[in-house]
């Protein structure tokens, strides 16, 4: 019986038969445990036996609380937090992961019509939706404009020879679209650093895969329907090799007046988005770009998003709400079908 694992918007549920499919004994090396805000799970084999489980799992704690001294928006502390302190255009030296990070957030920003934006800080604190925990709600035309104008369209970050710069003084960085998945990169170095190359690793729904599962299959990802009271199963994908990430609208939102809000926002109108489109599943060489395509095919939706997904060789999977409300709709690109087959 292969190992099962549902993916959900931002998490993976571990079915109950995906741990008892992996044979027991010292070459099956699992760890868990919580960090930026959610749940790390690994599951890899070691058939030398040769790593030591404390040694792993030292690595691996290691190098999640690195990447949260770096990247979380949550504590005051660190660095994105104090590069946001900084009301500055000139240039600001950050460290060589968040450089990497914010400069493939800038390529993805560039090819996907300004949609993926880490620089939306002051808008998703507008909306109630940030690190400050606010409860802002349906803010003004005057509070949206103004926090567009710091924005990554109306001021572009600029990353150059380790440094950043901002071209409006106010903008505040966001990494929560790309982040985890820089995490889950992180990890899988430990793993590989120990000469382990069957794997998978796991933070808040993104993942990467390395090789087979403990039946010597690929590993086998469910895609949610995402419908937060029927947690079914629509798609299961076998994937070795590659990276998965799936974005949604359907959990973290509020409704006011008898409106609904998701936490995705538009970056061209500064609203939520209010398309059909209810998740997008992307497949890819790393989990930093599964994270970040599958947030920027989201806030496009369907119909642009394929368009920039078949131009970028992007492999995802929309799911849709039907028109006439009675279930969803999956449409797939032309490097999802690919990878998936």
């Amino acid at each position: 019986m292969s190992a099962s694992i549902t993916l959900t918007r931002r998490f993976v549920m571990f079915a109950p038969l995906a741990l008892a499919a992996c044979k027991r004994g010292p070459d099956v090396l699992k760890f868990s445990g919580a960090t930026m805000g959610t749940a790390y799970n690994v599951v890899a084999l070691d058939p030398s036996r040769s790593a030591a489980q404390a040694d792993v799992h030292a690595g691996i704690k290691s190098v999640l609380a690195d990447v949260n001294r770096q990247m979380s928006n949550w504590d005051a502390s660190s660095e994105v937090s104090r590069l946001n302190a900084i009301a500055s255009t000139s240039p600001i030296q950050v460290s060589s992961d968040l450089a990497h990070v914010l400069k493939t957030s800038a390529d993805i920003h560039a090819a996907t019509d300004g949609q993926f934006d880490v620089a939306l800080g002051p808008l998703i604190e507008a909306w109630g939706f940030g690190a400050k925990g606010a409860t802002v709600q349906n803010p003004t035309d005057a509070r949206i404009e103004a926090a567009l104008a710091s924005a990554g369209r109306a001021a572009p970050l600029v990353v150059q020879d380790g440094a950043l710069v901002k071209s409006a003084a106010a903008s505040q960085v966001y990494l929560s679209g790309i982040g985890k998945g820089h995490g889950v990169d992180r990890v899988a170095s430990v793993l590989q650093s120990y000469g382990i190359t069957d794997y998978l690793v796991e933070i808040g729904g993104d993942l990467v895969t390395s090789g087979r599962n403990a039946d010597g299959q690929p590993w086998q990802i469910g895609i949610e329907t995402p419908d937060v009271a029927n947690r079914n199963v629509q798609q299961i994908v076998g994937v070795s090799g590659l990276a998965v990430a799936t974005s949604g609208d359907y959990r973290n939102y509020f409704e006011k007046d008898g409106q609904r809000y998701t936490h995705i926002l538009d970056a061209t109108t500064g609203r939520p988005i209010t398309h059909t489109t209810a998740s997008a599943t992307v497949l890819a060489d790393d989990a930093m770009n599964a994270d970040a395509w599958s947030t920027a095919m989201l806030t496009l939706g369907r119909d642009r998003g394929l368009e920039v997904a078949e131009a970028h060789d992007v492999a995802v999977l929309f799911i849709d709400r039907a028109a006439d409300g009675s279930g969803f709709v999956t449409t797939a690109s032309p490097a999802y079908t690919r990878l998936s087959a």
